[in-house]
């Protein structure tokens, strides 16, 4: 006999949410496939074909050998990963350099790709455009997004008058870029806040990457608040941080796979993860191969195991600290401020 899960009142109501968003998921979005081959999900609107698990670039750009980095996403991508994530600021731009030369002969093609600009303005947000492009030895991003959107003050400053969004859209229109997201980890109000920016504006965005993992499910919930919003709209779900940059794992309460699997139980288009190894890349293929839509009673135990661990926010320090805040510590990035 296994042991009698008890759950309190708060865990029962997380669980019935998330079942609830689980509801939302459209038909045929977990589809069944074979042992071994990798599953593709549509990318919202855009109609795009991206595979389960997308490569994080973040921790491509630490390997002491840049072969090494160039062998991991090559690796990842003939074994059936085909989204690139990326960002103007990753590790001083070597993630994106070393991406450009894994790109090379032929795998371009093979791959969606995403990058991700710091700039508020216009001028900032058109020369790390410029920049990203030269470093991934390409003419164009399949998706650029607006990086690290964790200020109230942040979507009035791109929106605005000279922002950073006159650019995306200046190369929009010139063929440098195919869609137009923006990514944030700090707070659910504030992704609504730049969601509800853009609709003022007439403008939907294509994508919107956040945190979607086991913790989220309790605590400040992208999962319960921005997630509903982003399938009413049809914009692709860009899950991240499934391991909480591997702080939720030190909490003992969920494994690296149920991590994985529980983001891509949501209605994710694509759950990136970080990949600074290849065994850690082969546990991710391993997730995605193997992954079938978990049933209700197991999902439940998962956010009855992991609540307590959630309260506080403990395992979420992107959330609750300035620890993964890249443009707290470095606010030149964002470039100009200009006056209203």
């Amino acid at each position: 006999m296994g042991k009698e899960i008890i759950m309190t009142r708060r865990e029962l109501l997380a669980a019935a949410t998330a079942l609830t968003v689980l509801s939302c998921v459209p038909k045929g979005l977990f589809a069944a496939v074979a042992k071994q081959q990798m599953p593709y999900r549509t990318l919202g609107r855009t109609g795009e074909k991206v595979s389960l698990i997308g490569l994080g670039g973040y921790h491509l750009g630490k390997q002491e050998d840049e072969n090494e980095s160039i062998r991991i996403i090559r690796t990842a991508i003939e074994n059936g990963i085909n989204f690139m994530d990326n960002c103007w600021d990753y590790n001083g731009g070597e993630s994106e350099i070393r991406m450009g030369k894994a790109l090379r002969d032929g795998y371009r093609q093979k791959v969606f790709l995403m990058t991700k600009i710091d700039g508020r303005d216009k001028l900032t947000a058109a020369r790390q455009l410029d920049e990203s492009l030269r470093r991934l030895q390409t003419d164009h991003i399949d998706l650029l997004q607006f990086h690290e959107v964790i200020r109230v003050t942040d979507p009035a400053r791109i929106f605005g008058a000279g922002g950073g969004m006159e650019a995306v859209l200046a190369a929009k229109q010139a063929g440098k870029i195919r869609y137009i997201g923006f990514t944030g980890h700090k707070s659910p109000a504030i992704h609504l806040q730049m969601l509800e920016t853009a609709f003022s504006h007439n403008f939907t965005f294509d994508a919107v990457q956040m945190p979607l993992n086991v913790m989220d499910a309790h605590y400040d919930s992208f999962e319960k608040r921005v997630l509903p919003v982003l399938l009413k709209h049809n914009i692709g779900v860009l899950g991240m941080k499934s391991m909480g940059d591997r702080i939720i794992l030190k909490s003992k309460t969920a494994s690296p796979v149920e991590c994985l699997h529980y983001a891509m139980s949501l209605p994710t288009s694509v759950v990136i993860t970080g990949c600074d190894s290849l065994p850690i890349l082969q546990q991710a293929l391993g997730a995605a191969y193997g992954f079938r839509p978990p049933r209700e009673e197991q999902i439940a135990a998962l956010l009855a195991r992991t609540a307590k661990a959630a309260q506080a926010g403990e395992y979420e320090r992107y959330k609750t600290s300035h620890d993964f805040d890249g443009t707290y510590h470095n606010p030149q990035w964002l470039g100009a401020i200009t006056s209203p």
